[in-house]
């Protein structure tokens, strides 16, 4: 194959995803063609590969969905199996060898580094230098943040600057300036209809990131549906079914791919980004900016400051990577001089309040502390489960006056099936207690975060960016009619504790339940086997499914 051959073979692959795609799972199968798996090798096509095979896998797995369904023969269901083994493995070798196409980008890229005395003052007296960079950058009439590319307004500031005089086409305005919730039927549509080629410019580009996770939610939830849909269908009306849960996954599998997109064009952005960050004049400035902030950090540290001294220069006396900077000293030296500081408080009486943290008890930060609760509050644990292939979830919960539960819902997260298990159990209780508290325990902090913030506040609102179905929502409006009988504390998970065990065994058993991987006969056995192992150790059961 000459030069020419193969450069159009490689630009062919970037032009068509579907002869990429072919080419991928041909080598992945061992059946390339050595000048085809040459041209795969290009580092322009690492980044492309990986949307390529996040495509492959979303679509492995709706082929083994579809058989399950359709009663195949095990040989078969076998293979597919096999199938969706060989694509994750092709997937994640391919993405770690996106990243290290990356990291050549930047070998031999010289960069600036700070002093060590900038570093050993930053790190250890964070607080005093951030405040300091801030009056130099207020004093420049520059945006505030550290200058660091691309996690920071001075960086966007930078970034801004650049590409000043760039006019924005009416679309990309509008995908900027829309509200999330269209910003996602945008990405949906995008997805669904008809590709959107604005998403990847620099001025969307990161809300498109952020925002495809929702987006695949969403085809997660169709492809739930999709699959209530059939199993609720006799074997001999399933084929429409099918074919919906068909659509459900192809949708879905675009959504996957898209997402990757993003991320890949976001990280090509932020490398943009720090490139103007660290080169030519902007580099220039931060360095000013820097120097300055850590002349006015002296000035009002001058006793950090005479110590951050006194250390570097003892260090790089005798450091034998003084001639490039000493450039990953600075962690060790800044925790040596927090040390020196720390014990001279202790011996000056000014402890800071560090007694109160070491006074906490042992187990303060595994077990929920119920200590405080009357006698007469109904404690249990939920817990939660989520499948790989759609946004079906099974939850289950167990109380200490021996009840139990469990049941099935669509979730975006594993947070939002935590979520929904805390409220599912609790709204079961606030009915057989009509009227003492219910503490709920949940090992999930998100969603106990979650549901503490929309109790204290009587607002679901305030825990929407974990709910985002209309399931999940639902049940929590309907919690807050009782909100001041209700209450969730954390309880760290799989330690042992008996009723964390029995909830997460029903969320397990739900969720097969509801994926139509066990059999109504077989999910009685299981449930009365769990039932049997809480109650060799608690008084009469009883389960509301």
């Amino acid at each position: 194959m000459t030069i020419t051959e193969r450069t159009e073979l490689i630009r062919r692959f970037a032009d068509d995803f579907t002869a990429l795609q072919e080419a991928v799972l041909a080598r992945m199968n061992g059946i390339c063609a050595p000048e085809i798996a040459a041209a795969l090798d290009h580092a322009s096509l690492a980044g492309p590969i990986t949307i390529a095979l996040a495509h492959a896998d979303v679509l492995a797995r709706g082929g083994v969905r579809r058989a399950e369904f359709s009663a195949q023969p095990p040989e078969r269901l076998r293979r597919l199996r096999a199938h969706v083994r060989k694509v994750r493995r092709a997937r994640s070798q391919a993405e770690a060898v996106y990243k290290e196409q990356r990291a050549c980008r930047f070998v031999g890229r010289s960069r600036p580094v700070d002093t060590l005395e900038l570093r050993v003052a930053r790190m250890a007296s964070p607080a005093a230098f951030a405040e300091a960079l801030r009056q130099e950058l207020r004093d420049r009439v520059l945006p505030d943040g550290t200058p660091q590319a691309p996690e920071s307004d001075l960086a966007q500031w930078a970034w801004d600057r650049k590409t000043a005089g760039d006019e924005l086409p009416p679309p990309v305005r509008e995908l900027r300036d829309c509200d999330d919730d269209a910003f996602v039927q945008a990405l949906l549509r995008d997805a669904r209809e008809e590709e959107n080629p604005y998403l990847p410019h620099d001025a969307v580009a990161e809300r498109w990131s952020r925002h495809a996770r929702a987006a695949l939610a969403w085809g997660r939830y169709a492809i739930a549906q999709a699959e209530r849909d059939v199993l609720a269908s006799s074997l001999s009306v399933r084929r429409t079914r099918l074919d919906a849960l068909d659509d459900a996954y192809q949708d879905t599998a675009v959504l996957a791919a898209r997402s990757r997109e993003a991320l890949l064009r976001v990280t090509e952005l932020h490398d943009q980004m720090l490139v103007c960050m660290t080169t030519g004049p902007f580099a220039e400035l931060i360095a000013q900016c820097r120097a300055a902030a850590l002349a006015r950090f002296a000035d009002a540290e001058p006793e950090v400051w005479h110590g951050v001294r006194e250390l570097t220069v003892r260090h790089q006396a005798r450091c034998p990577e003084r001639a490039d900077g000493c450039p990953h000293c600075h962690r060790v030296l800044a925790a040596l001089l927090t040390d020196v500081h720390r014990a001279d408080k202790v011996e000056d009486g000014d402890s800071d309040g560090e007694q109160s943290t070491t006074a906490l008890p042992v187990d303060g930060d595994r077990y929920a502390v119920l200590a405080d609760l009357p006698d007469t509050a109904v404690v249990a644990v939920a817990d939660a489960a989520v499948g790989d292939e759609s946004a079906l979830c099974g939850y289950g919960w167990a109380a200490e006056d021996g009840t139990t539960g469990y049941g099935d819902s669509l979730a975006s997260s594993s947070g939002e099936a935590e979520v929904i298990g805390i409220c599912a159990a609790a709204l079961s209780l606030l009915e057989q207690h009509e009227e003492a508290r219910v503490v709920l325990l949940c090992d999930s902090t998100e969603a106990v975060d979650a549901v503490d913030m929309a109790l204290r506040s009587a607002d679901p609102a305030a825990a929407h960016r974990t709910l985002l179905f209309p399931e999940s929502r639902q049940l929590m409006d309907r919690l807050l009619r009782d909100r001041h009988r209700v209450q969730v504390r954390w309880l760290k998970g799989h330690i042992g504790h008996e009723l964390n065990e029995t909830a997460d065994a029903f969320a397990r058993l739900a969720l097969r339940r509801a994926n139509g991987r066990i059999a109504p006969s077989a999910a009685r056995k299981e449930e009365a086997r769990i039932l049997r192992s809480l109650g060799s150790g608690a008084g009469p059961l009883s389960v509301a499914a």
